[in-house]
């Protein structure tokens, strides 16, 4: 019998076409559900589980994904990667493999995770890029928006930053940094962190951009992390296009 190894895989998808991240009964249109279909058809097995460091939502895309899966075969890691992409669409790529420990898990294992959201803030049209940007003309003003990062950096209870309301389980994460930066027409907000809540960064940028519209102060960002603070205190949830997937740390 062949020994069942371990192999760690990184992803990148253009999220646009697909329903996120997950397995779904409903649908096979998921990144999970591409992989483990390839997995089965090159293993024979009627199923072979791929467990991902996180769920990505419907729309958002990923540079560095990484997930694992454990199969017997006499193909060399390189070819396995081969075989993967051979059958991916274009818009999803096995990117790097590697055979690892039998007891590391992709999701478990994580250290921490960099998640970078586009903002396309002028009138000008982006044809290009359009899949991958939030389209926002109204100028925003940087500085406003850095000194509320400042509140948010740190561990703190986000709770007021996500759309699970049902979840028991802890809502305190550790964010290391928000930058926020400018490039050309973009306005580009990246966040490191121990890990990131549903729907918790799209919530943390939509209430930054308020912040830089001048809609709410940099201080009121403050006492959304207090207590008794709640979802409907934050700022809007932006489009998933706009967020991607940047890098798993372990």
């Amino acid at each position: 019998m062949t020994k069942m190894t371990n192999y760690k895989i990184t992803i990148q998808y253009e999220g646009t076409r697909y329903q996120g991240w997950q397995r779904q009964d409903s649908t096979g249109n998921t990144i999970q559900g591409k992989l483990e279909a390839i997995l089965a058809k090159m293993t024979g097995l009627d199923f072979v589980q791929v467990d991902g460091s996180g769920r990505t939502d419907a729309g958002v895309h990923a540079l560095g994904q990484v997930a694992n899966f454990k199969i017997g075969t006499e193909l060399s890691a390189a070819e396995v990667m081969d075989y993967i992409n051979q059958y991916l669409p274009e818009d999803i790529g096995v990117v790097t493999i590697q055979e690892v420990p039998e007891r590391f898990h992709s999701r478990l294992g994580a250290k921490g995770k960099t998640y970078r959201y586009r903002i396309w803030n002028t009138s000008l049209p982006c044809v290009f890029v359009r899949r991958y940007v939030y389209v926002l003309p109204e100028p925003l003003d940087l500085d406003t928006m850095r000194a509320a990062a400042s509140y948010l950096t740190g561990k703190h209870d986000f709770k007021a930053f996500t759309s699970n309301k049902k979840s028991k389980k802890s809502t305190v994460r550790t964010i290391d940094s928000i930058l926020i930066d400018r490039d050309g027409s973009e306005v580009v907000i990246t966040y490191s962190g121990d890990g990131f809540l549903y729907h918790m960064v799209r919530i943390l940028t939509g209430t930054l951009i308020e912040v830089g519209l001048g809609q709410r102060s940099p201080a009121s960002v403050e006492a959304l992390l207090e207590k008794d603070a709640t979802r409907d205190l934050a700022g809007a949830l932006v489009p998933a296009k706009g967020l991607c997937l940047v890098e798993v740390r372990y």
